[in-house]
């Protein structure tokens, strides 16, 4: 079953029994699928699913997050009392998932969050932090266990994928497969033990 909202494009998928709050703050691109049972809680802020990117079925989205005010119940804290105390916008943010990234089944991405393009979220993943491009992300809180692809594997990849000028760059492709992984091995293998 498709839905057609005026951010969605003609090419993108919407499954059965998706639940999204605010119709005029999704963005789908070219090629992009939330599968059924998913809920997107954006009030205030934007879901945004860049070109070829998907998610399996039951994705959870919030774009905000709860304020706490002291003399206040949580219940008491309405749309109305927010407006008041966060001026600056502090507890909505988009969630921005980039191009060419793989969503697995009954994950949670949170206020603010970015999922770098090419990444892989694990089922079960809560996503809290933003990831870094071709990441491996799994668990709750979810951490980064590995990569896709080899820095030069990458290269190759996007040599197929996007304009020279859009590619990602060689040295921050390291950067973050040595920092994120390399310098990390013996954590990743203690965090992914069964």
């Amino acid at each position: 079953l498709k839905y057609r909202y005026p951010n969605i494009c003609n090419s993108s998928y919407i499954g059965r029994n998706v639940r999204i709050m605010n119709s005029s703050n999704i963005c789908m691109e070219d090629n992009t699928n939330i599968n059924s049972g998913s809920v997107i809680i954006n009030p205030n802020a934007r879901f945004i699913l860049k070109k070829g990117s998907g998610a399996a079925h039951c994705l959870t989205v919030s774009t905000g997050n709860h304020m706490s005010i002291p003399g206040l119940l949580m219940k008491q804290v309405t749309q109305k009392v927010k407006e008041k105390y966060d001026v600056n916008n502090e507890y909505n943010k988009d969630v921005i998932v980039e191009e060419d990234v793989w969503i697995a089944s009954n994950v949670t991405l949170l206020s603010g969050v970015i999922i770098g393009r090419g990444a892989e979220v694990g089922a079960g993943s809560v996503v809290r932090k933003s990831t870094p491009p071709y990441s491996l992300v799994i668990g709750n809180p979810a951490k980064i266990v590995g990569f896709r692809f080899t820095p030069e594997e990458i290269i190759e990849h996007e040599k197929a994928l996007y304009d020279e000028k859009d590619r990602i760059p060689f040295e921050t492709l390291q950067k973050n497969y040595e920092k994120y992984f390399l310098n990390r091995i013996k954590e990743i293998k203690q965090f992914t033990k069964l």
